[in-house]
């Protein structure tokens, strides 16, 4: 009789190869089926008994009542985690049923640790029991089909209990204990003989060849365990697997869980809480706990007419706050309104509610039906990208139950100047929040590259993410914080001694910015007359205007997708000039650099079709939806050149990867000119994004008027880490060596035919990296248009020779946070 596996985690199922590890890969310890989770509780695969949970909290295995064993192990390198980030929900022994909650983990923090969070689920009795059918290359939800096992027959795996009986007591060097990955090796070593062979320890007994059975003898470095071979090649067995135990198995010597990105690489002192930089700045006022509402709604209605009537109401009483946001905001955070405004007057998810109430669903239970259908939807398509809508969904169900039940969802009561703490945020919850003018933003969860970080970041909100349950443990409502969101990490309850010397820190940060408004409108000169242009990267007339204000030379990016994303079709010509007109009236004449729409990968439109990737992010994107799409990009590029003055606006080509885009789009813009009997020249530059324009950038020079690094995009294809995956986004760092590197190689190519380099990626507004940038060959940046000022005053007060000094040293560190600890030491050493 076969056992149906179900899966105890959401996520991408794939096979064993596919894990980094050849304990798993080679199935020294059995076969199974590895899972990339996308949850964060490990729920049961079955009916059956809790046979073994590691003390570390990281794996936890379990037998059926057939006898099928199945381990368990959350990520890789998890054990010497230490049980930090595990929470575990069983104990040894417990009965479960299929779907039961055994382990919460928190699955940033864990990322952030762990050298890979792939979830190995093994089959650890591959004697008793073979797989008869996997699910692998596919989306899994929780408690859907994994594996099918069928019984091997009884004649197949018996072994002989005769022979000779030989013993031998090992002292333990494993630093970790017997755990997932030395049972696995012990287990191979045993299975290369016929003889029966188990481990003791006190009275528990383990068959070498079972990973479970050895699990469970919980053992310790130092243990006493007694070694018991039974059969004719007994000795041979005994001695193999004692000269075995014996050793540390190479794990003494085994690698530190990597560097949590954008931290402080000193230890944290007490009172002091670790976090992922996801927008600079410092703080200094009390915690305010924001807790998200459980909104419980009846499942049955109370008549089709009145819940329809409440459905709507509900839609406009959303619609019209969120328009109201939108109206209030610009750039990423209007984007972010604008795309809720598109859900909630889509049309499948309201008539997938009205049938609900029609089948006598109430209203609240109607719309959270059809939330989630949308949201089973996209997560079976695999695609990460994708998956990341679920969370605007999730956002547009809490605002709608919300309305319709009453609920107080979006933190009003939070005072001016506090710290908000929460477990993780929606997009419209901190928009809401900002109206309260909080100081500062500590979260549990996320990722520095999340919609939050983003919009942190544009409004000039200091916030640390990926702090880990330590920061719920240890703060509570009212407690003072400091929050460092430029060294990584906030201290609660802050001596006399702490606390003066970080508020004499933010006195002077809150000086300097003064200054740097008071001499926003000079021009940039390092202290010693070289000229770096200060630009301000754009997504909406306001946020030019902004810019100007903060003294932007010019726009060094404006974001086109912003006319052309969220809409049911493309914007036309006029639209699009008038867009672009009143941005380069909003900046008097100066410098419009216009990226080319950059749809495809995770940013989506309706009206072009793009079929399914495996991976959109090395798919359809960029220029090659441009190219493959003539007539949009022709209607684009006669709106920009229609703007006046001719020549303000220049263009820019996005995700480049060979010079012979760089000429198709040319072409484009010179028949053009052509027929629209345009005599002056018109800028054409080309996007460093991907690590093939930034090794050719000497070919790109050679054509393009101009160069700018997308430091976003070129940090994740440079560290093969997608930034939109929350599992690995945490050390999506641009400060990375590498990085670097690229950038400096860029610099220096691009230098062989004069042409100039600029950065209008996240690292332009990173206060850290400025001198780094400009000591690499840098002479543009384009940051957010609220930094702007600062970044000029950062330029001012260093000499070309001392930044270039500064950018060798960071050359030669060995990650990002050594990257970054080099960058504190250089800001000290200059007062």
């Amino acid at each position: 009789m076969s056992l149906i596996i179900t899966s105890p985690l959401r996520g991408w199922a794939t096979t064993l190869d596919d894990v980094p590890d050849p304990v798993f890969a080679q199935r020294m310890m059995g076969d199974g089926v590895a899972i990339q989770p996308l949850g964060d509780t490990v729920v049961a695969p079955f009916d059956g008994e809790v046979a073994t949970l590691h003390e570390a909290g990281h794996a936890v295995s379990l037998r059926s009542a057939e006898g099928a064993e199945i381990l368990i192990h959350i990520g890789l390198d998890t054990v010497m985690l230490k049980g930090e980030g595990f929470i575990p929900l069983v104990a040894v022994g417990d009965r479960v049923s299929r779907g039961d909650p055994l382990i919460r983990f928190d699955l940033d923090a864990v990322a952030l640790a762990a050298t890979s969070l792939i979830t190995p689920v093994i089959v650890t009795n591959a004697e008793a029991f073979v797989i008869s059918r996997r699910t692998t290359e596919a989306a899994v939800g929780a408690c859907e089909t994994l594996m099918t096992l069928v019984p091997v027959q009884a004649e197949a795996r018996r072994r002989s209990d005769d022979g000779t009986l030989v013993e031998q007591t090992v002292t333990l060097s494993l630093p970790h204990g017997i755990h997932a990955r030395p049972a696995a090796r012990i287990g191979e070593a045993a299975r290369g003989f016929e003889a029966d062979v188990h481990l003791v320890k006190g009275d528990r007994r383990g068959d070498a060849r079972s990973t479970v059975a050895l699990l469970a003898l919980d053992t310790a470095f130092g243990d006493e365990v007694v070694v018991r071979a039974r059969g004719d090649d007994a000795e041979a067995a005994l001695a193999a697997v004692v000269a075995l135990l014996a050793t540390d198995m190479g794990e003494g010597a085994t690698v530190a869980p990597r560097s949590v990105p954008k931290v402080a690489t000193e230890p944290l002192r007490a009172g002091q809480i670790g976090g992922v930089i996801a927008s600079p700045g410092l703080a200094m006022g009390p915690a305010a706990r924001l807790r998200q509402t459980e909104i419980v709604v009846a499942r049955e209605g109370v008549g089709a007419a009145g819940e329809r009537a409440a459905l709507l109401e509900a839609r406009s009483e959303v619609r019209a706050g969120i328009a109201a946001r939108a109206d209030a905001a610009s750039g990423s955070i209007a984007a972010v309104m604008q795309a809720h405004l598109a859900l909630i007057d889509d049309p499948e998810l309201v008539a997938a509610a009205e049938s609900r109430i029609v089948a006598g669903n109430s209203a609240g239970f109607a719309w959270r039906g059809a939330i989630h259908d949308q949201i089973d939807a996209i997560r079976a398509t695999g695609n990460a990208h994708l998956i990341e809508r679920i969370d605007d969904l999730v956002d547009i169900e809490r605002q709608m139950l919300g309305a319709l039940t009453g609920t107080l969802i979006d933190g009003a009561e939070i005072p001016a100047g506090a710290i908000v703490v929460a477990e993780d945020l929606f997009p419209s919850q901190l928009v809401a929040l900002a109206a309260a003018k909080p100081a500062g933003l500590c979260l549990i969860r996320g990722g520095p590259t999340s919609h939050i970080a983003i919009l942190c970041a544009g409004m000039g909100l200091p916030a640390l993410v990926a702090m880990g349950h330590g920061l719920d443990d240890a703060i509570q409502d009212g407690t003072m914080l400091l929050l460092d969101a430029e060294t990584g990490h906030v201290t609660a309850a802050p001596s006399p001694a702490e606390a003066e010397p970080f508020a004499a820190r933010l006195a002077a940060r809150d000086a300097r910015r003064e200054a740097a408004l008071q001499a926003a409108r000079e021009a940039c000169h390092s202290a010693d007359g070289v000229r770096i242009e200060l630009f301000a990267n754009i997504g909406s007339v306001d946020e030019a205007q902004l810019a100007a204000a903060q003294g932007a030379e010019g726009s060094g990016l404006v974001r086109s997708e912003f006319l052309f994303l969220d809409r049911e079709t493309a914007p036309s010509e006029d639209e699009q000039h008038t867009a672009y007109q009143e941005i380069a009236d909003a900046l008097a004449e100066k410098p419009v650099i216009v990226r080319l729409l950059d749809i495809g990968g995770d940013k989506p439109a309706a009206y072009i079709p793009i079929d399914a990737e495996e991976n959109p992010a090395l798919g359809q994107r960029g220029i090659r939806v441009a190219l493959a799409r003539p007539d949009l990009l022709d209607t684009q590029l006669r709106a920009i050149l229609r703007t006046r003055p001719a020549g303000q606006c220049r263009i820019m080509i996005p995700m480049v990867a060979s010079v012979d885009e760089l000429r198709q789009v040319r072409a484009h813009v010179d028949r053009l000119r052509g027929e629209m009997g345009i005599a002056e020249p018109v800028e054409v530059g080309v996007m460093v994004e991907t690590p093939a324009a930034a090794m050719t950038a000497d070919l790109l020079a050679a054509e393009a008027d101009f160069l700018s690094i997308g430091t976003n995009d070129l940090t994740q294809y440079v560290l093969a880490m997608d930034r939109g995956n929350p599992a690995v986004a945490a050390g999506v760092d641009a400060m990375h060596p590498a990085v670097l590197r690229m950038i400096g190689e860029t610099c220096r190519l691009a230098a062989v035919h004069g042409r100039w380099v600029g950065v209008c990626g996240g690292l332009a507004s990173d206060p850290a990296a400025l001198p780094i940038l400009v000591g690499l060959g840098v002479t543009e940046l384009s940051a957010v248009p609220g930094f702007v000022a600062e970044a000029k005053q950062i330029v001012r007060a260093l000499t070309l020779p001392e930044m270039r000094a500064h950018a060798e040293l960071a050359l030669q560190c060995k990650s990002a946070a050594e990257v970054r600890a080099l960058a504190r030491a250089f800001e000290e050493t200059r007062g």
